[in-house]
Formats: C-alpha cells, structure tokens, sequence
C-alpha cells in the first residue's frame, strides 16, 4: 500500500476513485462502450423457433424428417399446431433427437378449461414446454366487450393454475383484436382484464394486417410478450422476413429491453415458395439482422 501521498495515491483515494471510474464505466457503457456491447450480445441470445404450422403439410407426411431438417436449418426450438397423432414421449424423443426444445403450443381454449387443463399440464410438462397459447376464440367470446372480458376470467383462472407449475398461458392475435367492439379494441379489453402473466403473444403480421401497429401495443403493454410470432405484413409474394413492412430494429429493441420476450418465433403462410424452404430463408434473414 502506498503510504506517501508525494509517492502516489493513498489507499483510500485510489479507492475512491476506482469507484468513480467503475461508475464512469457504467455510464460510457450505456453510449456505446463495453457495457453496451455486452448488454448487445446478450440481447442476441434469445433463440430462435419455428411455428409448425408454417411446415403442417410435410409435418403431416413425415414430422420426424421435419424436426430434423428444422434443427439443421438452425432453429433452437419448435411451436406445435398439432401433434400429428404422437404422444407426449414420442414428441420428446423427437425433440431431443434433433437437439430442439418445444419453444410453445397453439392450443384450443377448451385444453385450458376445467379439468382439461390438468391433462394439458401434464401432456406439455412431458414434452418439456411451459407456453400454452390459444390462438383464436369461439364467437361467444369474440363478438362483444363482455365476451372479451369472459375469455379474460377463463385465461385468469387458467393461468393461476399453470403458474403452479412454472407454466404460462397466453392469446395469440389474428387482425380481429384490432378492430373495435363496443368502441375497444378487443385487445385492449383482453389485456386490462388479465393478469400480467397471461401472455400476449404479439403476431406481427396478423395486427399489421389487422390495420394495427404491433409496435405500438408492445410497447403499451410490457412485459407480457413472452414469446412473438415473427411475420410480416400482407404476406408478400415469398413472405420472407425483411421483404415486407415490419421495422425489425424496433420490433427487436423493444422486445430486448422492454417487451420480457424470451422466444422469437418464426410463422410463415405465404404459398409463394415450398415451406421449408421458406423457414430456412426467414432464419438466414434473422441471421443477417444479427439475431443468431
């Protein structure tokens, strides 16, 4: 320790102003120095999966050989839109074989309801997934405020019983949510009524579709787009990620700081190109924007 102050720093200040600089840091940090940069690259490691549904047709045919070209795509996990008759251990073994992890589900509201929900728990406990996301509701729900704040209490209640587990439920948007009943928005009664753990699946392509801008309400409601389906709007002749309207950077930014997102999920439904080969040429887009 130096103890002349004609030789050096004393013990004391260097210590102060160690601090200092650690604080220094921080704050450079934040403009672009090695904080930023790190914060930056954690940002990048939310994986990537795929919405099944955007391969259904080969995944009906042969859905072993589907999960494994999935995974050698690049893809870390997969969202299921069906099981193609296979239960959960047949499911399992295929994810594990691929080195694929079950990223969600699409699942109808009653799987959710009653003692159903019970037998879904265990079902996706199996297959190892904790996103149970509904992708549509019946017209009693759907066609008025008070159906909107029905569907509220069953996702409410459901999602009580799945927090038990570690599990989540959530609503997956189409355009419907964004056009008014009874002067609201649907997604706007949905979301006040529910708790902050149900999740809101943000389809960004679907609510661009829907005249709405996905932007917008992921911000409005933070923290609650746990997992997003990754589109663009209109479905343009490929439906390829980056050929359409959608502004990756701040759909990206949000969900990296704000939107608590933990999956990016990739759903295509253009025709314009045979489907694996358009999930491969979404994740090579994804890959270019520095999300893999």
């Amino acid at each position: 320790m130096i103890t002349n102050p004609k030789d050096g720093l004393l013990r004391r200040d260097f210590l102060r102003l160690g601090a200092a600089g650690a604080a220094a840091l921080a704050i450079g940090g934040l403009k672009g120095g090695p904080l930023a940069a790190a914060e930056e690259a954690a940002r990048k490691k939310i994986p990537i999966g795929l919405q099944l549904y955007s391969v259904r047709d080969d995944c009906a045919k042969d859905l072993p050989a589907v999960l494994a070209a999935v995974s050698k795509i690049g893809y870390a996990g997969v969202d299921f839109a069906g099981y193609y008759g296979r239960n959960a251990a047949d499911l399992k073994k295929f994810l594990d074989d691929n080195n694929l992890k079950c990223c969600g589900t699409h699942t109808g509201l009653g799987s959710i309801m009653g003692d159903e929900l019970k037998k879904t728990i265990e079902f996706h406990k199996t297959i190892g997934n904790k996103f149970l996301i509904v992708p549509s509701l019946p017209e009693e729900y759907n066609k008025s405020k008070e159906g909107w704040l029905k569907a509220a209490k069953v996702f409410n209640e459901a999602s009580e019983k799945a927090k038990a587990e570690g599990m989540f439920v959530g609503y997956h948007n189409h355009g419907i949510e964004f056009k008014a009943v009874d002067g609201e928005l649907p997604w706007d009664i949905f979301a006040g009524a529910t708790k902050p753990e149900v999740v809101l699946q943000m389809d960004t392509g679907n609510c661009m579709d829907g005249g709405a801008d996905p932007l917008a309400f992921l911000k409005k409601y933070p923290g609650r787009a746990k997992t997003v389906h990754v589109k663009e709007s209109g479905q343009p002749e490929k439906g390829v990620i980056g050929d359409g309207k959608m502004k990756w950077k701040e759909f990206f930014e949000i969900c990296e700081t704000t939107g608590g997102t933990e999956w990016y999920i990739v759903e295509h439904e253009s025709p314009g190109v045979p489907a694996l080969e358009a999930v491969k040429l979404c994740y090579e887009a994804l890959k270019k924007m520095g999300k893999v």
